[in-house]
């Protein structure tokens, strides 16, 4: 390589660094200068003694605006792609569960909150580690008293679910996101 193939190279190579580095601060350095900006012009229409009140004013219509993209824009718009995914057969099944699977975890409704063990059998000390899903399985042909368990594999995010005999259940106490850990990590996490 020539001299001039060089330093195109490294130009070349230094302008994407610097894409790079303007796409990580461009978004705060932007809300930085709107932010300072509309509490300077706040500041501008009281006296000089309300810059807190300007500050607090600007806080308070930032959060009206996310407020407003969310349950107006947001919200809205996350439906509108939820009904079109629910009505494509193949894809329906593969988004539902997955949408599910990920609001078990992270949704308003944790469903993985119960961390159980299972024993396998009364003449047998081997357990298993699991999560209570759902306490009552009577609505598949179950009688009363059976509990439907996900119990996630090691250095895997696959799982299986079984439901279980809920006297066959007995609960851990310990936080459910250290049980995950544990149970992901292969038993190499300290609980």
């Amino acid at each position: 390589m020539n001299k001039m193939e060089i330093i195109k190279k490294i130009a070349k190579r230094l302008t994407g660094y610097f894409l790079k580095g303007l796409l990580l601060i461009a978004p705060l350095g932007l809300t930085l200068f709107i932010v300072v900006k509309s509490i300077n012009y706040i500041s501008g229409l009281f006296p000089s003694d309300y810059t807190l009140l300007s500050v607090l004013l600007v806080i308070a219509a930032t959060a009206f605006l996310g407020w407003v993209a969310t349950y107006f824009i947001q919200i809205p718009v996350v439906q509108f792609f939820d009904r079109i995914l629910e009505r494509i057969p193949l894809i329906k099944f593969i988004y539902t569960s997955i949408r599910d699977l990920m609001s078990a975890f992270i949704g308003k409704e944790k469903r993985f909150s119960k961390p159980v063990l299972i024993q396998y059998s009364a003449s047998e000390n081997i357990y298993k580690i699991g999560f209570v899903t759902q306490n009552d399985v009577s609505n598949i042909g179950l009688k009363e008293g059976y509990s439907a368990v996900y119990m996630p594999h090691s250095y895997n995010f696959s799982g299986e679910l079984v439901l279980v005999k809920n006297d066959m259940l007995l609960s851990v106490e310990s936080a459910p996101e250290e049980i995950m850990k544990f149970i992901v990590s292969g038993g190499v996490t300290r609980i």
